[in-house]
């Protein structure tokens, strides 16, 4: 049975015992100050791009009062795109793979990273899936309007960010030693990201080429 076929009340029953579950899978000390809040409801959310077809929920909490709000999101989590070439994880859960991959790769993650698997009443077939924090207040630079210097800096902060977890989860000193001291690898990368960059503005002027010959619609952003 699809999960639009599910009745609410049903979706809801589960989701809420997917959500007791899945505060078990916390530290001690995180699962006392999740007990703070009480379930209010849940929706539906339309996932990205990437995560098409799978299945996402939201879930509001409630503390002291209606102005104490907190959004646990539960995202499907299914097997790694290299597991194919790569064997299978470690984990059977895969939404404790998911976690468990992104504590080791960031500096600080989200204190209410759990999982759970479920295998009733949202459809035929189980499911895991990790929990997170819909929003945890990090904040990001503002792309529309960020100038030049803005942006160099951004981008380093993202190499730094992104060499740093390669460092945590990987080899350090293999990929040092592979890096080496030359300009290679920073010459390939930006090579690549040139090379992307015209792919994305051929893209781009293949769409605009095809809405103005009739060839689909489009709507200007409102």
């Amino acid at each position: 049975m699809a999960t639009s076929e599910v009745q609410p009340d049903q979706l809801e029953e589960e989701l809420h015992r997917m959500f007791l579950a899945y505060r078990r899978t916390l530290q001690g000390d995180r699962r006392h100050l999740l007990q703070r809040f009480r379930w209010v409801d849940i929706a539906r959310k339309v996932v990205g791009v990437g995560s098409v077809g799978t299945r996402c929920f939201i879930m509001l909490l409630e503390g002291r009062d209606d102005g104490d709000p907190l959004f646990l999101q539960a995202k499907e989590a299914q097997p790694s795109v290299l597991a194919p070439y790569l064997g299978a994880s470690a984990f059977v859960n895969q939404g404790q793979r998911v976690v468990e991959g992104q504590r080791l790769m960031q500096a600080a993650s989200d204190i209410f990273l759990g999982w759970v698997h479920t295998d009733a009443k949202l459809d035929s077939s189980p499911h895991d899936f990790y929990f997170r924090q819909l929003w945890d207040w990090k904040t990001s630079a503002d792309l529309d309007t960020i100038q030049p210097d803005g942006l160099l800096a951004y981008a380093r902060a993202c190499g730094w960010t992104l060499a740093r977890a390669h460092a945590r989860t990987g080899d350090a000193v293999a990929i040092a030693a592979y890096l080496g001291g030359g300009t290679a690898f920073d010459e390939a990368i930006g090579a690549y990201a040139r090379s992307y960059a015209d792919l994305n503005a051929a893209d781009h002027a293949a769409l605009q080429a095809a809405v103005a010959a009739g060839t689909i619609e489009a709507a200007p952003e409102r």
